[in-house]
């Protein structure tokens, strides 16, 4: 069998800081690519986040990356994407689009979002071509669904609702508090290993 046909047809990219990642992204990037019959769900590790910029201090994109290669390193059909840290600069989603339709040629591309980018995706750079090339999805937690522009096919994903916010995990991790079963013991590994967050609570 050539090696052209085992390649994934159907690709789910959901982006982020992950920063760091934690059992509500696995939740939601499993339930996902559940409900979608994806061969492949990428979470995919932002470079510079264009809209997070000045905001706050960002761990370096390999940290992170590390830290989300060891959280899914044991999930069936979930990979780290290091796509946005390869090409290096500003991260934008139309830009990992287009380098992931020469990487799958024909799949079907699935960009995951959370419902407040959801609401706002006209916001985005060039997001016109992010409709374009990809079908979007909006994780609706369960509740009043967020609205959306009516203009665009939506496709929506119910996930359970976890109040995880990598916010509180860093201030958590700088101030002794516990994180056990908020992110898996293979991410605390990496930021134990790596030193990471020791002063997150002034972040």
């Amino acid at each position: 069998m050539p090696a052209e046909a085992a390649k994934p047809l159907r690709v789910g990219v959901f982006g982020g800081t992950f920063d760091p990642p934690h059992v509500g992204h696995l939740v939601t990037a499993v339930n996902v690519r559940h409900a979608l019959d994806l061969d492949l769900m990428l979470l995919m590790v932002n470079n510079v986040p264009w809209q997070k910029v000045g905001s706050r201090a960002i761990t370096p994109a390999a940290d992170r990356l590390a830290m989300v290669a060891a959280a899914v390193a044991d999930v069936p059909g979930l990979e780290a994407g290091a796509h946005e840290i390869t090409a290096g600069g500003p991260s934008y989603t139309a830009d990992t689009l287009a380098t992931l339709a020469a990487e799958y040629p024909g799949a079907e591309l699935f960009t995951v979002v959370g419902d407040d980018a959801a609401a706002g995706i006209r916001t985005w750079e060039r997001a016109d071509e992010v409709i374009a090339r990809s079908h979007l999805v909006v994780v609706d937690r369960p509740g009043e669904p967020v609205e959306l522009d009516a203009d665009i096919d939506w496709i929506r994903v119910e996930v359970p609702r976890l109040e995880v916010s990598s916010t509180d995990l860093r201030a958590r991790w700088a101030d002794g508090r516990p994180l056990d079963y908020l992110v898996t013991d293979e991410v605390l590994a990496v930021v134990a290993e790596r030193s990471l967050y020791a002063s997150a609570g002034s972040a």
